[in-house]
């Protein structure tokens, strides 16, 4: 997988999680202290989070960091 790949699959797996709840870009930037229109950049894959910031993603998305990841790498977002 090329870089640039990683980075598309891991913001289409951060709004596939993200729909499954039925939150809002809005919601989900609150409840990881993020800004919204960052976490649209994200989940276009239009730039590159830092672990600090997958951390976060993960932690509000009640989910392990580890799994976030694991869609990511399979490409199963």
């Amino acid at each position: 997988m090329s870089p640039a790949s990683v980075i598309a699959s891991f913001g289409a797996a951060v709004r596939q999680f993200r729909e499954r709840h039925g939150w809002s870009q809005e919601l989900l930037a609150e409840r990881a202290d993020l800004n919204r229109s960052y976490l649209g950049e994200v989940e276009r894959g239009t730039v590159v989070p830092s672990l600090a910031t997958a951390v976060k993603l993960a932690a509000a998305l009640d989910i392990p960091l580890s799994n976030l990841l694991s869609h990511c790498e399979n490409g199963r977002s």
